[in-house]
Formats: C-alpha cells, sequence, structure tokens
C-alpha cells in the first residue's frame, strides 16, 4: 500500500497543483501515508518498552488510580492519559492505540505542513510534511506510540498557532497546547523559555516589547491553566506532594544518573550543529528572517535538552524532525531543478524508504499462516501460554515483555517493576516512596518477599543491563535455585516457581 500511495503521488507531481491543496486534502494524503506505513506494526506486541509502560500506566489511570499512586513510570501523566482515553473508548486495542498513533503523526506533519506555508512555497511545505511522516515512523521504534509523538504534536501546534499571530485568545490557547507538551515530555521546557525569550528579544528589537510581554502573559496564562487542570485531580486525593516529586524531582534526578553524561550526546550534537552551520556560510536560508530564527531558536534549545539529559534515543529525534526538516526542505530548494532522468532514480528511492514497513508486512502474513492470526510477538505468545497452561497469572514477575501485565489483567508486583529497567534505578526511588533504598534491596523483595510463582525472561538476553554484574549474578543463582524453566515460546523463557 505504502509503494502505491508513494506511486501515485510521483506520477502526479508533475501536474500536482501545490498551490491549491486545501488543508483537508493534505491531511488525507499524510493519514494514507502514515497509516499504510505504520499499519503492519499494528499487529505487534510492542515496538519499545517505554511504550509498555505507559499502556500499563494508563490502564491503571483507567481503573481508578493517578499516575504514580499505584504504578509508577517517568514521564510526565498527559502521556499517560493519551493511553489513558483510548483504552477507556476502546478496550483493550493494540490497533487503536497504534491506529490513533498513526494519526498523531499524521497530525504533526500536517501543522509542520503549516508551519512551512508561513515560511516557504506549498510544494516544499507538502514534501516536508511527507518526510516528516517518514522520519516519525521509521529507522528504529518509532513505529509504536511514544512520549515524543504526543509531545511534539502540541508543540508545533503552538508555533502554527504562533505564526498567525490571530487573536489574544490564540496566545492562550498556545500557552496551553505548549503545556499540554511539556507535561507530555519535560525536556520541552527548554525550547518552551527560550521561545519565551526569542520573542522578547525580536520585541525589543521591533520596538515591540510591551506588546510581545502582553502576549507572554497571555500565553503564561494559557499554560498555567492546563497546569492546574493537571494537578486538580491529585489535589482533591491530597496527592500533590506525589505529582510534584514524580513530575518534576524525578526527571531532574534522572538526568544526572551515573549512566548518562553529556559526552555521549556531543557527536549527534555537533553533527547537527554542523548543518545549521553549513546553511549559514552557504548562505543558502535567509537567516534574516524572523521565522527561521525562531525555528533555529527551537532546534538549538532541543538539542541543548538532549545534552542535559545525557543521552539521545532514536525517538528522541521525534522531537527534531519537524523544525529541521522545513531548514533543510529550504536548503535543498535552493537546488538546482533534478533533470528528467533522474526522476525515476528519486521515485525508487521513495520507494526504498519504507523498507521496514515491506517486512514487516511479511512478517504478519507469515505469522496469519503460520499460527493463524496477524498478532505476534512473545508479549502476545507468552500471556496467551501462561493462560492455556493455568499457569499462576496473578503472583508474576515480567523481566521482559511487560505489556503481559496488560494482556493477563494483573500489575506489577511492585511499582518500581512497572517499567522492569526502573528496578536498577534507585536514585529515583525516594520519588516513587519506595521503602527500598538500593536496586538490589528492591530486587530480593520481589524474588524473596513477593516470590513471585511465575517469572518471565528472554532467551540469549541478560535480565539486566551487562553492567549491572550485581544484580544479573543474583537473579541467576536465584532461578537455578528456586525455579525451573516451563516453557520456552519464542524467545520468551517461562519459570515456574519451585516451593
Amino acid at each position: 500500500m505504502a509503494q502505491l500511495l508513494n506511486s501515485i503521488v510521483l506520477q502526479k507531481n508533475a501536474s500536482l497543483r501545490y498551490h491549491s491543496l486545501d488543508w483537508k486534502t493534505v491531511l488525507f494524503i499524510l493519514a494514507l501515508l502514515a497509516i499504510c506505513i505504520r499499519f503492519p506494526f499494528f499487529f505487534r506486541d510492542y515496538i519499545d518498552r517505554d511504550e509498555s509502560t505507559f499502556i500499563l500506566m494508563g490502564q491503571s489511570w483507567v481503573d481508578g488510580h493517578l499516575p504514580y499512586t499505584r504504578l509508577w513510570d517517568l514521564k510526565p501523566p498527559i502521556t499517560f492519559l493519551y493511553f489513558a482515553l483510548i483504552i477507556k473508548l476502546f478496550g483493550k486495542s493494540f490497533i487503536a492505540i497504534r491506529l490513533f498513533g498513526s494519526l498523531l503523526v499524521a497530525l504533526t506533519a500536517l501543522f509542520t505542513y503549516g508551519i512551512a506555508t508561513n515560511i516557504t512555497s506549498r510544494k516544499v511545505a507538502f514534501w516536508t510534511a511527507v518526510f516528516c511522516v517518514f522520519f516519525q515512523s521509521l529507522f528504529g521504534s518509532l513505529q509504536g506510540v511514544m512520549s515524543e509523538h504526543i509531545s511534539i504534536l502540541f508543540f508545533v501546534m503552538g508555533v502554527y498557532l504562533l505564526f498567525r499571530k490571530e487573536s489574544w485568545v490564540s496566545y492562550l490557547a498556545i500557552g496551553g497546547l505548549i503545556s499540554l507538551s511539556v507535561l507530555s515530555k519535560l525536556n520541552m521546557v527548554y525550547p518552551a523559555v527560550f521561545l519565551g525569550l526569542f520573542l522578547i528579544w525580536e520585541g525589543q528589537k521591533t520596538k515591540q516589547l510591551s506588546l510581545r510581554i502582553r502576549q507572554l502573559l497571555c500565553m503564561g496564562i494559557g499554560a498555567v491553566l492546563i497546569g492546574i487542570l493537571t494537578i486538580l485531580p491529585y489535589y482533591f486525593q491530597n496527592e500533590i506532594h506525589v505529582c510534584w516529586q514524580s513530575i518534576i524531582e524525578a526527571p531532574l534526578a534522572y538526568s544526572g544518573g551515573k549512566l548518562h553524561s553529556t559526552l555521549k550526546t556531543l557527536p549527534f550534537v555537533l553533527v547537527v550543529l554542523g548543518i545549521l552551520i553549513t546553511l549559514s556560510v552557504l548562505k543558502i536560508i535567509d537567516w534574516k528572517d524572523t521565522k527561521i530564527q525562531l525555528l533555529i531558536v527551537i532546534t538549538l534549545s532541543i538539542l541543548l535538552s538532549f545534552v542535559q539529559a545525557g543521552k539521545v534515543n532514536g525517538h528522541y529525534l521525534i522531537q527534531l524532525y519537524p523544525f529541521i526538516l522545513i531548514l533543510l526542505g529550504i536548503a535543498f530548494s535552493k537546488l538546482p531543478t533534478i533533470q528528467k532522468k533522474y526522476r525515476p532514480l528519486i521515485a525508487i528511492l521513495l520507494i526504498l524508504i519504507p523498507m521496514e514497513s515491506y517486512l514487516e508486512y511479511g512478517n504478519i502474513i507469515s505469522n496469519k499462516i503460520e499460527k493463524g492470526t496477524f498478532f505476534n510477538g512473545e508479549g502476545i505468545e507468552v500471556p496467551q501460554y501462561i493462560n492455556d497452561h493455568n499457569l499462576d497469572a496473578e503472583n508474576i514477575f515480567f523481566t521482559e515483555y511487560h505489556i503481559g501485565y496488560w494482556l493477563l489483567n494483573t500489575e506489577p508486583p511492585t511499582k518500581a517493576a512497572t517499567h522492569p529497567s526502573n528496578i536498577t534505578r534507585e536514585e529515583m526511588f525516594p520519588f516513587m516512596e519506595n521503602p527500598r533504598n538500593t536496586g538490589m534491596q528492591e530486587l530480593r523483595y520481589i524474588m524473596e518477599v513477593v516470590r513471585p510463582k511465575t517469572l518471565v525472561a528472554r532467551k540469549g538476553k541478560k535480565i539486566f543491563d551487562k553492567k549491572l554484574v550485581e544484580y544479573n549474578t543474583y537473579i541467576d543463582a536465584y532461578l537455578e535455585d528456586h525455579y525451573n524453566l516451563e516453557a520456552t515460546v519464542g524467545r520468551g523463557l517461562i519459570y515456574k516457581r519451585l516451593e
């Protein structure tokens, strides 16, 4: 389907009247492209472990427990709200979660298109939006629904409204949208702050400082209103301290963790800075354009947030793509027109971009032929085996494939085990109100006090990061003494407690 869509777009490219495209047509094309690329991943058990954790947190909210009060994860609450709303409306549906994730991607690309049309031609804006769909859907774990997908949609909506500058109500909405972005992924506070500073500087430069201050005041009111609405449920349940510790203090402690280092981010940051400097030296982009300056400020502030976090995962880049792609789109538009004889080669390259999707289409078809279902992955098959063989599904510990808790209608053994890797992040224990002080104490508590009847691990992989020798040595020995390997399902190892 993705190949067909690419072919249709390329065949009509010569006659396509970009100036006559309305937003509904653009949204239709982008949504169709996003769904075609991401559709085969609708049936995967999990694509990134974080997505599984978000689902668990959303389900807990649906069950009546505010985030951080029963289960715990590092992300702000609006990310969990996305999953909670879908689960509330559609039940336990991978398809619904991934379908709405595709719409998130399409809408982000649409607003990227809207931002770009304020700076460059509709043709450049259209292809920027198309590549925005590609880059938010491919290359790594981006086919799942990540917190970055949610946060960047709110942010590009805010920037789009900022470019339009229609009314004071618009500035209230801009503040609210940026607040929602921050409350989906906390690092977006960096571009939010630098955006405000840029507007003050621009107002001073254009002798409109008082106007900009009033606009920023409206934005601040909008942001505060969203913040108040977010903490109200915690206020009514007398859990304000939990909200503050989990949303503010825990991420700060996490970014200062021993496994993070600003040096790890430097290669990527230097590459992006190199691109921007090259565009500047070659004078490909009009750096005097205020809107382009704004995009550069946002890009650099997002990079700064990566440096502060001390790591750059592939899905972090989702937040960067809309802004850097607009700048690159403008740059490429200045290059000589591609000669007609090379256009078939360009068409082939475009068709080959979603190669991950083509492979996954083959995977779900072969899974359907072999196992009778499109749904695949140990995160689905292991819970099914546990149900079919009447193993204990209540007192269970997933060290891998923890989406299984959701499918088995049960919960992790402790708050820290909501995301298995949180067990070792002891710098966050005080903020999740964990009575244990160290990761080893937490692990011993799970294995020796909770005593899971069933434990799930992954074949060929250490249960914890290979650097965590003490953790792996302990749990390997404990499994050897107290558990029996009940079954191997794909790469999933199912252990049953002996006593």
